[in-house]
């Protein structure tokens, strides 16, 4: 009987299959995969930020090696096509809390892409590897400087106070080491599980059991607004050491992430970045909820919104511009045919150095508006992934917090932290890191070699630098004032595992040394499986750092217990 059902239920699967595939295109499935879908998920294997989708239909949520959210790991559903339809339609209604963004409105753009998906089949599992010890080598390191290739490493190096510092002089070459795919699996912490911090500081749970929660932003008053994105909201929390109060500030959002107070001192509205649009609410200090709906400032950022995105959102030191952060479409795709001659130039002469085009356009960019919204135009291009904008509190740079691309080797390309200069161009997608060429373009634009911005400050590869903030509070020890903090949400394009963490990066008097340090440890478990995966960053009123994790819904609180010296 057992038998039976199984095959009973497989022919159903199949029966359904067939007859949406009928429905559906899989030639333009394909295509629509292909621009909207892939840079997370890939193709033919490729991707890692998006679970592998080789072989879903049929397959029970949260099956494969991947972070997923827990929503999801405790759905109890299985891929069949009524399913995928309704995910794919309104992903927040069939699995409330899940960390899938995108949408498909469309229909029929849903039968397509459900079409492809089933000529998709499974991919052989990789043969488990034994859980990786934890390394009694990485406290040694604590203090040490780690230069050249000894910088790269992974999760067994790392603790509080491990140092680095990684110059484009130590990069590898292209394909030196295959490229990985080796997504982590997000599990349960502990009941006793708490993040490593430095001698002197202490951590403590700040809130819990929220929707996957992001950025993370400290109104004047000291309330902090979370962007909990794939849930398209953004809540307020209340209280000083523990969130005693929570409310929804403002729901029926669009994959919310970015979140800025205008005025900075007694703030009038607070803008909030979503996938294409900026948005804005009335806004006056105390108020846990939305007076309104929200004033549209920017329609559309840019012509296409797939792919990456998270859309960060800052104001100028002085208040009068505002720049928003537009992550690629691709993992490095220029967007669409070659441009050259005449229209390269009139193209770039419009835009920006390095403007990429077609599915690209105003893509990999970080764009700058008036606070009103109009008038905007590239900053600075060629910058793949910006998840993360802060501006310096005393210089007043604009600084990113970089994803670079993937499938090149372990140790390419490294990610960055970097001021982000007017005018300039960062490689993507044809450089990196100066004149490294990608492979992938050999020899499309030899006349960007010698325009290329070099980042400030590089990561180990992969490690998905997300939210950035920089210290201007009072509790921590002096040596901190003016230092940034990133959050490394963690690899999936590297055999060995790095990122989930929290650094400081290094500053003096406003300028990145190029060293960074690890600040907040202890996230991964082994080589399969960790248990947190940092986003956000806020400095409280109180002076200590917030950070937000969106693997298991926490948002944590470090103070320091000494005096500030």
């Amino acid at each position: 009987m057992r038998f039976q059902g199984t095959a009973l239920a497989a022919l159903l699967l199949f029966a359904s299959t067939a007859a949406w595939a009928e429905d559906g295109d899989a030639a333009r499935g394909t295509a629509l995969y292909k621009q909207r879908c892939a840079v997370c998920h890939g193709l033919d294997g490729g991707g890692g930020q998006g679970p592998a989708l080789q072989g879903v239909l049929g397959r029970k949520a949260g099956e494969v090696q991947f972070g997923y959210s827990r929503a999801l790991r405790q759905s109890g559903l299985t891929w069949d096509v009524d399913t995928l339809e309704r995910y794919l339609a309104k992903p927040q209604s069939t699995v409330p809390g899940t960390t899938m963004v995108v949408a498909t409105a469309n229909a029929k753009e849903r039968a397509d892409v459900i079409a492809f998906l089933a000529t998709l089949k499974p991919v052989a599992a990789a043969a488990p590897t034994a859980p990786a010890a934890q390394s009694s080598a990485a406290p040694a390191q604590v203090g040490k400087l780690l230069e050249g290739r000894a910088a790269f490493g992974d999760f067994r190096a790392d603790a509080p106070g491990v140092r680095r510092h990684i110059t484009v002089d130590a990069l590898p070459a292209p394909y030196e080491t295959q490229s990985a795919r080796n997504p982590s699996r997000v599990v349960e912490p502990a009941a006793d599980a708490m993040p490593r911090v430095p001698d002197g500081f202490k951590i403590e749970k700040f809130a819990e059991n929220l929707a996957a929660p992001r950025i993370l932003r400290t109104a004047p008053n000291g309330d902090i607004f979370v962007a909990e994105t794939a849930a398209g909201r953004v809540k307020i929390l209340r209280g000083t050491g523990k969130a005693e109060k929570i409310e929804v500030f403002a729901s029926g959002l669009e994959g919310p992430f970015g979140i800025a107070f205008y005025p900075a001192s007694n703030p009038r509205f607070v803008y909030v970045a979503e996938v294409n649009r900026v948005v804005r609410f009335a806004y006056k200090e105390g108020d846990l909820k939305a007076s309104g709906k929200p004033e549209i400032i920017v329609p559309q950022l840019s012509p296409t919104s797939g792919g990456h995105t998270t859309r960060d959102l800052v104001f100028s030191k002085d208040g009068t511009r505002m720049f928003v952060s537009v992550g690629s479409a691709s993992n490095v795709s220029p967007g669409g045919d070659a441009k050259s001659g005449d229209a390269l130039r009139a193209w770039e002469a419009s835009r920006a150095i390095g403007a990429a085009y077609g599915d690209e356009e105003k893509r990999a960019d970080v764009l700058v508006f008036d606070v009103d919204g109009k008038n905007g135009k590239i900053f600075a291009a060629g910058i793949r992934n910006c998840v993360g904008l802060a501006v310096h509190p005393s210089s007043g740079d604009v600084w990113c917090s970089t994803n670079e691309r993937d499938g090149l080797g372990d140790d390419l390309v490294p990610d960055y932290v970097t001021r982000v200069k007017e005018g300039g161009f960062y490689g993507w997608p044809w450089f990196y890191l100066g004149a490294h060429e990608d492979p992938r373009h050999a020899g499309a634009r030899p006349d960007l070699k010698d325009k290329i911005t070099v980042p400030d400050v590089l990561l180990q590869s992969h490690s998905a630098s997300l939210g950035m903030v920089f210290y201007d509070g009072a509790s921590f020890p002096a040596a901190y004032r003016g230092d940034g903090f990133a959050a490394l949400h963690g690899s999936w394009n590297r055999a060995l595992r790095t990122g989930y963490k929290v650094i400081r990066v290094r500053t003096r008097d406003g300028v990145p040394t190029g060293e960074y340090e690890d600040f907040l440890t202890g996230l991964v478990i082994n080589d399969r499986e960790v248990w947190a995966r940092p986003v956000g960053l806020t400095v409280a009123k109180d002076g200590s750092l917030l950070v937000s994790e969106d693997g298991n819904g926490t948002i944590w609180r470090v103070s320091y217990r000494g005096a500030a010296r």
